[in-house]
């Protein structure tokens, strides 16, 4: 038998034995529970993180120390993807438990609240099943209208470390404030990098002074607290997301020496199809800037320091959790809603279907969790969380819900699943198994790496011909119908008070 016969023959067994496995999984219920016997749930999320994290070794010598125990302790997913790598479609995949596809929700701009009127997210189904909801942070996607008051018992909004920048349309709750002394704090002044796009470490403001540590604040205070019911709490962080702006300690983890950069060969982008080098070729200015100033080394420690100072934020919250009442008896699960270019692919930012985009943390631990400390390397997605945590919980999960529960993951490390896959935008996807990921655009052009002779995706194989039954194969799991794009937020009369949406004139109604 042939190299290529045998791996189509072995991806039908694996194929067999995962739908085998997902409908025995299926037909077996989560233990019965009822009122207190519940087990609360933390939701913790940092955003834009992609695997340089110590436990996920994406970059030798990052100081993770807080997420490193918590994977020790619990389980690591270590092939973890995003349903979209983008915050919005992200997100709202998550927390509805509905891929893009199904939704047409693709990008930053698009409301999911119109869309989906009767959709029962995440923190509505806990309070629908007796919980107490309470958030604070970015948890939904952070612009006005993405984050209804009804989902939550009790909220607290996201905290910005640039205020100067915060356009008032989209954050009604910040107050603008002049720009201040030595901004850009990366010195490359200019109106790219005036605004969102900066680093550094902001001068006379102390570490409890940052956005993200009134959510951690949020959170400790919570936990400290008797609660009669159980409860779902969910605090999302915002960094290592830019501004990239941490105290200048976690800077000086990192002396601008030690700090290596990502390796890109001249020829990497030649053998992509056109749609590709589009994605890659979004914001090229920024990088190309950040390369001929000589800041790439910057950017990057930049990146590093937030990955530190969001790690240590997570362990505060860790800790409190630890500390409280709730300690034996509380689901964890930490993740990031996607992955983050530093000039791999000669693109900084998200959105693409690479491995650098994609590929997140996501930690598992507290009750339902077996043979701690032991990584799971089955390739997963964060459309998994949903049914996961009403399965841990004892509850039954909406049926629509597209993500598949990895209970039996957690009570076995080698039990089999399904491959992941990510969408971009309308009819891209990208199906990963844990040798391969196969990528089809919407015009039919096609990428295949072997993700473990070539973990960087620098030779693209979907031109040989030995590997067409594979392609075939993979692309059984691609959705078969992408839904239109939504209309964007232009397209309605927002009002944060009534929290209510109106269509403008002339413009079409939302549907699929």
């Amino acid at each position: 038998m042939s190299a290529s016969s045998a791996m189509s023959a072995s991806s039908k067994v694996n194929r067999r034995a995962f739908l085998a496995s997902a409908l025995g999984a299926a037909a077996a219920p989560a233990a019965a529970q009822t009122g207190r016997d519940r087990p609360n749930v933390l939701f913790l999320s940092v955003d834009d993180m992609n695997d340089w994290v110590g436990c996920l070794g994406g970059y030798p010598g990052v100081k993770t120390p807080n997420i490193d125990r918590l994977a020790q302790r619990g389980a690591l997913f270590r092939d973890a993807h995003c349903s979209s790598p983008l915050c919005n479609p992200s997100r709202t995949a998550l927390l509805t438990g509905l891929r893009p596809d199904t939704t047409g929700i693709y990008g930053n701009s698009e409301y999911w609240r119109p869309v989906l009127p009767d959709v029962t997210t995440l923190p509505m189904f806990f309070r629908e099943n007796g919980y107490h909801a309470a958030g604070a942070g970015k948890v939904f996607h952070h612009t006005a209208g993405f984050n209804p008051p009804d989902q939550w018992d009790e909220f607290q909004l996201q905290e910005f470390d640039d205020p100067w920048y915060r356009r008032t349309e989209w954050y009604p709750w910040v107050k603008k404030i002049p720009n201040p002394p030595g901004h850009p704090f990366n010195g490359m002044a200019g109106d790219d990098f005036a605004g969102e796009f900066d680093w550094g470490a902001l001068p006379n403001r102390p570490e409890q002074t940052y956005g993200d540590m009134a959510a951690v604040r949020f959170g400790r205070d919570f936990l400290a607290k008797k609660h009669d019911k159980p409860f779902f709490l969910a605090i999302g962080l915002w960094h290592p997301h830019i501004p990239m702006f941490a105290p200048q300690e976690y800077f000086d983890l990192y002396p601008p020496e030690s700090v290596r950069l990502p390796e890109v060969p001249g020829n990497d982008l030649d053998d992509l199809p056109p749609v590709a080098q589009e994605f890659a070729a979004a914001r090229r200015d920024e990088h190309e800037r950040i390369v001929r100033e000589g800041k790439w080394k910057d950017g990057v420690r930049a990146y590093l320091a937030c990955i530190s100072f969001a790690d240590h934020m997570v362990g505060m919250v860790l800790d409190a959790l630890a500390a409280s009442r709730h300690a034996d008896n509380t689901v964890i699960v930490l993740w990031s809603d996607h992955g983050w270019h530093l000039g791999e692919k000669r693109h900084w930012h998200k959105g693409t279907l690479w491995q650098r985009a994609t590929h997140v943390p996501m930690i598992w631990a507290g009750p339902g969790v077996e043979r701690t400390g032991v990584a799971r390397a089955q390739p997963v997605e964060l459309l998994d969380m949903y049914p996961t945590l009403a399965e841990l919980c004892g509850l039954e999960a909406p049926r629509a819900l597209e993500g598949v529960s990895l209970v039996p993951q957690l009570r076995d490390p080698s039990a089999p699943r399904r491959p992941a896959v990510c969408t971009y935008q309308a009819n891209n996807h990208a199906v990963i198994t844990p040798q391969w990921r196969y990528i089809r655009y919407r015009d039919g052009a096609e990428e295949l790496y072997d993700r473990q002779k070539d973990p960087n995706e620098w030779t693209n194989l979907a031109g040989r011909p030995e590997h067409a039954e594979l392609k075939r194969e993979l692309a059984v799991f691609m959705p078969r119908f992408s839904a239109r794009p939504q209309p964007t937020r232009e397209a309605y009369d927002f009002d944060m008070d009534s929290y209510t949406y109106r269509l403008k004139s002339g413009r079409s109604k939302p549907g699929g």
